[in-house]
């Protein structure tokens, strides 16, 4: 038997997630020390220390040239590293908003905490992998993470569904993703990506139906863990039962890392085939995808609800970017927003270069407002009225700007970027995707983007119109104030607002970001 030789170089990109994983040990084994009724507040400070210092560590691994790592299995390039960045401020974000929300509950455990990290190491894994089984092992890392997550409160009927819906379809599409992976491991004789380019062309000559079949079920898999339509179904019956601050951390780490993954596997593979394929895939995904979400959450009355078929739109935006990846003859006539700023490449390198930045923008863009949005349905909701299904209805947020005006602010802030309404960071995102679909040729396709957005509008503004100019309803409950959820909606309304007016100081991420291994 002939051990690998690993060096301590193979380690060093593993560092973000090795400070993840550690910190939730140190949870798991605090947490046999302590008793029933001892204090556990030191552990949301722990989770959120962690996620700090793994996402700092992301950010100066940034400015670092792209390298595989671990014998070719992972990747250390700007892009992993900005996702993993993105993931951390997901987790630290999700973590201050559980404090409140688990104490309320009589639930703040350990492993509650411990979950999350170990489900954000699998989502920086997976944004570095570089080979179809340990792309699927570290899937499966996050996946198992949030099943629990998902049905932590396990008094009730909601998070028992929820979490038994998320395992059964989840473990379905990971079979579909692990088929398709088998398929083309099949044609190609290899497992990792960037080995699989060269055969991957010659057997679409001599099996293409083998190697078609891989990709589709690959990017089936895909779209289940990014809730693309027709695999969105799980999505709010999850999203609606799991714990809020669970739903937030699901809603925005769970789907950069997809999105990450999905990025990395077609954009490479994609030197292979014809990339006519990924771009009818994945443009066909967006139009569904944007349509169906919008037009699902319009009639919700169920904030939590609506926020989950709002996730699902915002796929459908993402997916816009994604297809412009594989454009190849970008309209070199008419660009949006005038000369692009990038230079010293050919016109398809340029176009997938800013389609990049879009898409890194963007889900750095959703993670700000769903996380504060979530934040804020956590601390409004009721446990004795969550069996009832009334603990996130609209009436719940009647008359909030005189009950608590700074709360009310928040929430306004988080539906107007969520909307894509300016001057917020999430207006500036939907830019630069429409942006890099126009200056790709999909005009067509970001115009069905403009219109869902436009009646996404609707369902946003409803809930700051119920919370201005609503009254307070009779009989309603003290909101409880607690330092940690203070700190996550002052720090997601300050970056909704300053990234929205001054989206300088990562633009200079943005374009290093855009950098992948092998591209």
């Amino acid at each position: 038997m002939i051990l690998p030789n690993l060096t301590l170089a193979d380690f060093l990109p593993l560092i973000p997630a090795i400070i993840l994983v550690v910190g939730a040990c140190i949870l798991l084994l605090s947490e046999v020390f302590l008793s029933a009724t001892a204090s556990r507040s030191y552990q949301a400070v722990l989770t959120v220390v962690a996620a700090v210092a793994a996402g700092a560590v992301a950010v100066a691994s940034m400015f670092e040239p792209a390298h595989e790592a671990f014998l070719g299995f992972g990747v250390l390039d700007p892009f992993s590293s900005f996702l993993t960045f993105v993931v951390c401020v997901g987790l630290g974000l999700a973590a201050l908003s559980s404090v409140s929300f688990l104490r309320k509950r009589g639930a703040e455990r350990g492993e509650f905490y411990a979950l999350m990290l170990f489900a954000a190491a699998g989502m920086s894994l997976l944004a570095m992998s570089n080979e179809l089984i340990t792309l699927f092992v570290n899937l499966e890392v996050l996946s198992i993470a949030t099943y629990a997550l998902t049905s932590y409160l396990r008094r009730g009927t909601r998070p028992s569904e929820a979490g038994f819906k998320y395992f059964i379809l989840g473990a379905f599409s990971s079979a579909v993703l692990l088929y398709g992976a088998a398929l083309l491991y099949g044609a190609t004789g290899t497992t990792k990506l960037t080995a699989m380019v060269g055969p991957l062309s010659g057997a679409l000559a001599t099996q293409p139906a083998l190697v078609y079949a891989g990709l589709i079920l690959l990017g089936s898999g895909f779209a289940f863990k990014v809730a693309a339509v027709p695999f969105h179904m799980w999505t709010p019956d999850v999203y609606e039962g799991a714990p809020t601050p669970v739903t937030a951390l699901m809603s925005a780490g769970v789907k950069a890392a997809a999105f990450a993954a999905l990025v990395r596997v077609f954009l490479t593979l994609g030197k292979g085939i014809d990339p006519h394929l990924p771009l009818v895939l994945f443009s066909t995904l967006a139009f569904l995808t944007m349509v169906v979400g919008n037009l699902l959450a319009i009639p919700q009355r169920n904030v939590k609800r609506m926020l989950a078929y709002s996730s699902i739109a915002h796929a459908g935006y993402l997916l816009v970017g994604v297809a412009a990846l594989f454009v190849t003859a970008p309209g070199e006539q008419f660009r949006l927003l005038g000369p692009s700023e990038l230079t010293g490449g050919s016109p398809v390198e340029l176009a997938r270069s800013q389609a990049l930045r879009g898409i890194l923008f963007y889900l750095l863009a959703y993670t700000f407002s769903a996380v504060g949005a979530f934040t804020l349905v956590s601390v409004l909701e009721r446990r004795e009225d969550e069996e009832k299904g009334t603990a996130w209805d609209l009436e719940r947020f009647s008359g909030l700007a005189q009950r608590r005006p700074g709360w009310a602010v928040a929430m306004a802030t988080f539906m107007l970027s969520l909307g894509g309404i300016p001057p917020t960071i999430g207006f500036m995102s939907k830019l630069l995707i429409f942006q890099s679909a126009v200056d790709s040729g999909l005009i067509g396709l970001a115009i069905v983007g403009v219109l869902a957005s436009a009646a996404g509008a609707y369902y946003y503004l409803r809930v700051v119109v119920y919370m201005f100019m609503r009254p307070v309803p009779e009989g309603a409950q003290p909101l409880e104030r607690s330092w940690s959820t203070e700190l996550a909606l002052v720090l997601s309304t300050a970056a909704v607002v300053v990234f929205g007016i001054l989206p300088g100081p990562i633009t200079a991420w943005l374009e290093q970001a855009s950098s992948i291994f092998g591209q």
